[in-house]
C-alpha cells in the first residue's frame, strides 16, 4: 500500500521524498506535493429538482458512476505528467461555478425547472444554500455507501499509482445538510475510520474547503473553532495508524495560529491573487506566524494560469518551497457562475476528465517539464 508521511517540511511517499533530486530554476522541488483540485470526482445529486442540471450531453442523463469511472481512467495519464496528488471532497464543490441565487433562478427559468422554494430547498435554511444535495454524509454524519464505493475506486487506483489523495470532508453550502455539531463530529470520525479500516495510507484529511468563507452554518467549521476538528481527525486511530490533517482557507488568506498549531500541513488558496509575487508573500507571512513550526505548505486551489509567462502563481509557489494546486473551473474561473459543458475545466458538472483543452494541455505540459527537470529557465 502507498504510504504518505511528513518529515519536517517535506512530503514522503513510500519512504522517499516526492520529486527526489529534481530542481526547478535552481531550486529543489524535492518533498513538494504538486496537486490538482478534482473535488467532484465522486459527485452526485439527490435532489430531484436539480439532478437533471448535470445531464451528459450525449445521453441526456446524469450518471455518478460514469463520472467517477471516467476520472479513474485518467489517473494514470495525470501521474505520467508528474501529478503527485489530487483533492477530492465528500461534499463536492461548486458544480455550477460560484453559486449566485439570482443567476441560479434565471437558469431555472431558462431550463424550465419547476417547484416552489420550499420544495427545491427542502430542509435548508434558505435559498442562499446550494439546492443540490451532493453530500456524502447523511444528516446524522453517517457515510452514504454509494459515495464510499466511488471513493474506494479512486483510492484503489491512486494507491496503485503511488499518488496522494487530499480528502476534503465538508464544503460550504452543503455542511447545513448535517443536522447539528454532534453530526459534524460523527462525520469526521466516520470518514477517518472508514479510510483507516480499509487500509489506505495514501490519504490526508482536509476538514473543510475554505474555512474562512463566512458561509458555514456550523460554528465548529468556522476559523475560530475548526482546529477542534483537526485534532479530532488526528485522534482517530486504528491498529496504531492515524491520518495527517489540516484545513484550507479562502483565497489570499493567511491561516490562524490556532489552525497552524493543530495541523500537520498548511493548505492555502490562490483564488483572487492576481499578482504572482503575492503568492510568495503569503508563504513568507505564514512562516512568520508566532506559533509556526516547520511543516509543508501547499496551495490546493488556484484558478490562475499563464504558464507561458516568466512569473506565474505556480512558479512563485514552488520557488518559495510550497506545493501548488491546479484548479480549473472552466467558465467559472475568476469567480463566475457557470454550468458544465462536458468540455472545459475539472469542476463544472458534467466534467470531461480528459486533457482536452488548451488550458489543460498547457498545465500538464508545464507540470511535466517541471517535474522531469526539463524546463529551461
Amino acid at each position: 500500500m502507498t504510504k504518505v508521511s511528513i518529515e519536517g517540511n517535506k512530503w514522503i511517499v513510500d519512504g522517499v521524498p516526492t520529486y527526489s533530486d529534481i530542481k526547478y530554476q535552481g531550486n529543489s522541488i524535492e518533498g513538494l506535493l504538486l496537486n490538482a483540485r478534482m473535488v467532484n470526482a465522486i459527485f452526485d445529486d439527490e435532489n430531484p429538482y436539480t439532478r437533471d442540471i448535470w445531464n451528459y450531453p450525449d445521453t441526456g442523463e446524469w450518471d455518478a458512476d460514469r463520472n467517477t469511472n471516467e476520472f479513474v481512467a485518467m489517473l494514470p495519464e495525470y501521474r505520467e505528467h508528474g501529478l503527485a496528488a489530487i483533492t477530492v471532497n465528500l461534499q463536492g464543490g461548486a458544480p455550477s461555478g460560484y453559486y449566485r441565487l439570482n443567476q441560479f433562478r434565471e437558469f431555472m427559468h431558462q431550463k424550465g425547472i419547476s417547484g416552489s422554494d420550499s420544495e427545491i430547498w427542502k430542509g435548508l435554511p434558505s435559498p442562499e444554500s446550494q439546492p443540490w444535495d451532493s453530500s456524502g454524509f447523511s444528516p446524522d454524519g453517517s457515510l452514504k455507501i454509494e459515495y464510499t464505493h466511488r471513493l474506494n475506486r479512486i483510492l484503489e487506483k491512486t494507491n496503485q499509482l503511488s499518488m496522494v489523495v487530499i480528502l476534503g470532508l465538508f464544503y460550504f453550502g452543503q455542511d447545513e445538510r448535517l443536522q447539528d455539531e454532534k453530526a459534524i463530529k460523527s462525520a469526521v470520525r466516520n470518514a477517518c475510520e472508514w479510510v483507516l479500516s480499509n487500509g489506505y495510507e495514501n490519504v490526508v484529511i482536509e476538514i473543510n474547503n475554505e474555512c474562512s468563507v463566512p458561509k458555514y452554518e456550523h460554528e465548529i467549521l468556522q476559523p475560530h473553532r475548526v482546529h477542534e476538528l483537526i485534532k479530532l481527525a488526528k485522534s482517530v486511530s486504528i491498529n496504531s495508524r492515524s491520518l495527517l490533517a489540516g484545513t484550507s482557507y479562502g483565497g489570499n488568506t493567511i491561516p490562524g495560529n490556532n489552525v497552524t498549531k493543530s495541523s500537520d500541513f498548511i493548505l492555502m488558496h490562490g483564488n483572487g491573487v492576481t499578482e504572482p509575487s503575492r503568492i510568495s508573500e503569503m508563504i513568507k507571512e505564514t512562516r512568520e506566524l508566532s506559533d509556526w513550526v516547520d511543516m509543508p505548505i501547499l496551495f490546493n486551489e488556484d484558478d490562475h494560469f499563464e504558464f507561458d509567462k516568466e512569473k506565474n502563481n505556480f512558479n512563485c509557489a514552488i520557488n518559495s518551497y510550497a506545493g501548488w494546486g491546479y484548479f480549473d473551473p472552466g467558465a467559472g474561473a475568476g469567480g463566475n457562475a457557470a454550468f458544465g459543458d462536458y468540455e472545459n475545466g475539472y469542476q463544472l458538472i458534467p466534467v470531461n476528465w480528459s486533457i482536452n483543452t488548451n488550458r489543460k494541455k498547457d498545465y500538464f505540459r508545464y507540470l511535466d517539464a517541471i517535474t522531469s527537470g526539463n524546463l529551461s529557465a
